[in-house]
């Protein structure tokens, strides 16, 4: 009786170590996520399109491995953003992804998504302040980058307008020639000094007419132009008076009566009571020039 009792005692401590050996091995597996037989089902569920059978695959994987299932989190943050419509549980399982995988080369892609899945739950928000701030940072970058384009343009034109002045400009000697010195002029033995004022000219006499002979007529009568109608200029105690004729204006008139066309205004008053406004001329009308 007292042998029997250490023999039981020993393999009751080797069904322990027993037991303490396939949990040890339970706990930490050595399959690798993607062959997962539950993951590889989701894969397959996925292509088929039947993403909710998909979804429980996944989690299935997660409870299994726990923290060794950063796959199953990202293929689960997919479903959630793509065909769920749930952007806080995608976002979740993206960045279980990044913590459980830091150095993956999909982290850059997931961090795309969790921005993609953050404006996606601020556009339900009544206020919706991510677009709106978005939106102005977006603003803002485009007018740093049109004011930068707008500095190199306006160097650009400078340098060319520099360059087009500089082509334009002739080339000058790097010797300066020597000042001249004026010459000095006696005025008196000067021949443009010496020369004495011409005399003003006396105006022509005027042409009389040519009479014209009909060829026409009988006898070879002569005939003469018809006279256009005279300017009548007379000559009174307050002044001189003009008739309109065809062609007159204010202007003209100052110019002939004084040699100064600023003067028409002088003409315009003194015809207030027979003209309502400087451009009121009308041939035949009597003007009074005065003095």
């Amino acid at each position: 009786m007292r042998l029997r009792f250490p023999i039981l005692l020993v393999f009751a401590f080797a069904a322990l170590l027993l037991v303490a050996g396939c949990e040890r091995s339970m706990d930490s597996p050595f399959t690798a996520e993607i062959d997962e037989s539950d993951y590889r089902r989701g894969k397959e569920l996925l292509r088929q399109g039947r993403n909710q059978e998909a979804l429980a695959a996944f989690q299935k994987v997660i409870q299994q491995r726990g923290d060794d299932a950063p796959e199953s989190h990202l293929e689960l943050g997919i479903l959630y953003q793509q065909h769920i419509k749930d952007p806080i549980a995608a976002i979740y399982h993206y960045r279980k992804f990044r913590e459980l995988k830091p150095n993956s080369t999909q982290a850059d892609l997931v961090r795309q998504r969790i921005d993609a899945a953050t404006r996606e739950f601020a556009r339900t928000l009544p206020a919706q302040p991510l677009d709106n701030q978005m939106e102005r940072l977006d603003l803002l970058e485009k007018m740093d980058q049109l004011q930068r384009e707008n500095a190199q343009l306006k160097d650009q034109l400078i340098a060319a307008r520099t360059q087009s002045i500089n082509s334009l400009r002739p080339a000058v000697s790097s010797v300066a020639p020597e000042p001249v010195a004026p010459l000095a002029v006696d005025p008196e033995e000067s021949p443009i000094a010496r020369a004495p004022d011409p005399e003003p000219q006396a105006a022509p006499p005027p042409q009389p007419a040519i009479p014209t002979i009909s060829l026409n007529r009988p006898n070879s009568q002569v005939s003469t132009p018809a006279p256009r109608p005279a300017v009548v200029t007379t000559s009174t105690v307050g002044g001189r008076k003009h008739t309109v004729a065809k062609g007159d204006t204010l202007f003209s008139l100052a110019q002939k009566y004084y040699s100064n066309k600023s003067r028409w205004r002088d003409i315009y008053a003194a015809n207030r009571d027979v003209m309502k406004s400087q451009n009121d001329l009308k041939i035949g009308m009597e003007l009074k020039i005065p003095q």
